[in-house]
């Protein structure tokens, strides 16, 4: 215990100790500043980054959503398993000043090898995608790996007796980190959209922020070395736990029948390990057990950066007619309503259920935060089954999908052979209502279709190929009917812009500039390419057409739609009709915020609860093992939504139906579990296992135990029950 405490003082050439400087005459050490600085920048840079990986992936480096949510989840699922290795690092080798400068240096890599694959110039898409993993990957090993470090290398720098400094100190942190959290995702989605770099989005700009701010953050923390405590490393407990239980198995595997019964399988590493030991890795163990279901509840807690995002792109981001929310800043609800909710439920929520007389255990209060995100699934459910209302399924394999455009100057109708479709007239310039299918029996097909006006009969020969969108065009040339086949885009734009395209049934050419987009549109019924543009209300757009300017006005070009605008009137003037292939994006953003405040309800009911449940099960010391099992149970879950997403193949309302409906089956049997789990006070191991009576019959025992207290005094990590995981 001396020399622990010798730690806690500033060691003097002259041999003199003294304690860390204080802000301006408090008790709290100057040092915590630059570590308050620290996590705000470190966590700036971490959300900020992660806000706009989704989009970055379908956007930039064009896979498709599933493969995005894929490889968003998987490096998740690694930042929360390399906790347990830079706990190992620190407790074990380096010390937690050294690891977290280390791993810092490979977190300013990992940002770095990030923003330069988002440079569109450097390399191919493969050089993107190698640099991408890459990145993740030092991102994922340098976040991680200091995030046991840190708060503990805050908590290190308080003197013992300034309990309640360091409890506010704590306070203070988390707020940084929310903070932190708050503004990176508010501010990296508007970097990514506002600012147009390389021709586009500016991914490697979105990027290249959060690195600068994970080099402030290094910059900061290094600059306050001179007034930190460093403690050396003092063995992980983490360890000697695996090794006590691993000495157990072995020795349990290698008794006969004739060796003396054991009540607990743990009970025979008791040749080697103390018995005080043996009893806590027991009460471990029984929370840990409890632990088994919890990853179903971050499956899907995670999906607000992943498929709620993705739903966003699909919706109507607009509030009035000035200010437009990007699809990736609505993670941001998460952080604001955690700050507000924290307060709310503990002082207005749960003293009003203890005034109905209701007692609301720690486990009963888990076990409604995931019915909380059950029900947030739910909503997302409803959500997801109107958005879909406005987005063209692609035909199955042996169909394709046509509408018919009626350009001639009466009504048409249209027999497909073999098919009722089409049964009634199309009338003239009619915007069609819907696409249809149409049957092919194969990969394409040929064929001969019959038009009729005003009792005349003309054929149509066309060749369709599957699972493709087409536009059959019929207009009047001369005395005939004339069929013109377009290729059709019907998927919604990721980047939530309108599609546009025109075809011009005039006699000459036009150029239309629409925005920032040239459109050339030949004579006589000539179509233009889709091009997507900003979405926004377009008027006195430049149109020249032979030797005469021209301005038209297109109107609101709306999120998600596909627009064909067709081109009439005589030489000296134009006229404009719009058609909507595609419908627009009609479900408003705001319909995201039922499942946003369910999903944190159900967080600050589970997972705040969860940490408190778990450190008042556990003796101290333990609190690292129980830490890294909580951190698992994060990466374990994100595994989950990895699975799905590359391998179910399901409809995207009907995998946020499986994912509630497997959260309430788990909450099920959690509830059972809960409800033949014992209490404990781990404060009642003190009168089991005193020092001096651990083991009078046995010395060797009795000064295991007295190492092993002497080892483990400082080993637990300082963490804040009221911490926020997500943003830890």
């Amino acid at each position: 215990m001396e020399k622990r405490k010798e730690h806690e003082l500033k060691i003097h050439e002259n041999g003199k100790t003294s304690k860390s400087p204080k802000l301006c005459g408090t008790n709290y050490p100057v040092s915590i500043s630059f570590i308050v600085v620290n996590e705000f920048c470190e966590r700036f840079s971490y959300y900020g980054m992660k806000a706009v990986l989704t989009l970055y992936f379908i956007n930039y480096l064009h896979w498709d959503p599933n493969l995005s949510t894929a490889v968003y989840h998987a490096f998740s699922s690694l930042c929360y398993f390399t906790p347990v290795l830079g706990a190992l690092i620190a407790d074990s080798w380096l010390g937690k000043f050294k690891t977290i400068i280390y791993l810092s240096v490979v977190y300013v890599l990992g940002h770095i090898v990030k923003s330069v694959g988002a440079i569109p110039s450097v390399g191919d898409s493969t050089i993107h995608i190698v640099l991408s993993m890459v990145g993740l990957i030092l991102i994922a090993f340098g976040t991680g790996g200091i995030k046991p470090c840190v708060a503990a290398f805050g908590g290190d720098q308080f003197d013992e007796e300034h309990t309640n400094e360091r409890r506010k100190f704590f306070s203070i942190f988390y707020m940084s980190i929310n903070g932190g959290s708050v503004l990176s995702t508010l501010i990296t989605p508007m970097l990514r959209g506002d600012v147009q770099c390389f021709g586009g989005d500016c991914y490697a700009l979105a990027f290249g922020v959060p690195a600068i701010l994970m080099v402030i953050a290094l910059v900061v923390f290094i600059s306050g070395s001179g007034m930190y405590k460093k403690s050396p490393p003092e063995g992980n407990i983490l360890l000697d736990v695996c090794k006590c239980m691993g000495l157990a198995i072995k020795n349990r595997w290698k008794s006969s029948k004739y060796d003396p019964k054991k009540k607990h399988w743990l009970d025979w590493a008791e040749d080697k390990y103390p018995r005080r030991l043996i009893h806590e890795i027991k009460m471990v163990l029984r929370v840990l057990v409890l632990y088994i279901p919890l990853p179903m509840f971050w499956a899907l807690f995670d999906q607000q950066g992943s498929r709620w995002t993705l739903q966003a792109t699909r919706m109507n981001m607009a509030f009035g007619s000035t200010f437009v929310l990007k699809p990736d800043q609505m993670q941001m609800l998460n952080a604001l309503l955690i700050l507000v909710f924290v307060p709310i439920f503990d002082m207005v929520v749960y003293p009003l259920i203890g005034l109905c007389r209701i007692n609301l255990t720690p486990l009963k209060k888990m076990a409604v935060g995931m019915i909380f995100a059950a029900l947030a699934f739910g909503s997302a459910t409803l959500v997801e089954v109107n958005v879909t209302k406005t987005v063209v399924e692609p035909a199955p394999q042996g169909q394709c999908l046509l509408q018919v455009y009626n350009l001639a100057v009466s009504d048409v109708k249209l027999n497909i052979p073999g098919s009722n479709l089409f049964s009634q007239p199309i009338k003239s310039y009619e915007d069609p209502p819907a696409y249809q299918h149409i049957q092919l029996g194969g990969h394409n097909k040929t064929i001969t279709m019959a038009v009729t006006q005003n009792e005349i009969l003309y054929q149509c020969v066309q060749t369709f190929t599957e699972q493709k969108a087409y536009t059959l065009v019929l207009h009047s040339n001369g005395s005939e009917i004339v069929c013109q086949l377009a290729t059709d885009n019907i998927h919604k734009s990721e980047k939530m812009e309108a599609y546009l395209r025109f075809i011009n049934t005039r006699s000459e050419a036009v150029n239309i500039t629409v925005g920032a987009v040239d459109f050339y549109v030949p004579a006589d019924y000539g179509i233009s390419p889709h091009n997507s543009v900003e979405r926004k209300e377009y008027t006195n757009d430049k149109c020249t057409s032979g030797s005469q300017n021209f301005l038209i006005t297109l109107g609101l070009l709306d999120f998600g739609a596909s627009y064909t605008v067709i081109l009439k009137g005589d030489p000296g003037e134009i006229i404009l009709q719009k058609m909507e292939d595609v419908k627009a994006n009609n479900v408003h953003i705001a319909w995201q915020i039922p499942q946003y405040v369910l999903i944190t309800a159900g967080e600050v009911m589970f997972s705040i609860t969860g940490l408190e449940f778990s450190y008042s099960q556990a003796p101290a010391n333990m609190k690292s093992v129980l830490q890294a099992g909580w951190l698992l149970t994060v990466a374990f879950g994100n595994v989950i939504v990895l699975i799905v997403a590359e391998g179910a193949g399901l409809d995207q309302w009907m995998e946020f139906l499986l994912f509630a409906g497997l959260l309430v089956a788990v909450c099920i049997i959690f509830s059972i579990m809960a409800y033949f789990y014992t209490y404990v006070d781990p404060d009642e191991l003190d009168k089991l296992f005193p020092d001096k009576t651990v083991n009078d019959d046995d010395e060797d025992n009795l000064k295991k135990n007295q190492k092993y207290h002497l080892d483990q005094t400082d080993n637990s990590m300082y963490l804040n029950p009221i911490e926020k995981r997500t943003k830890m």
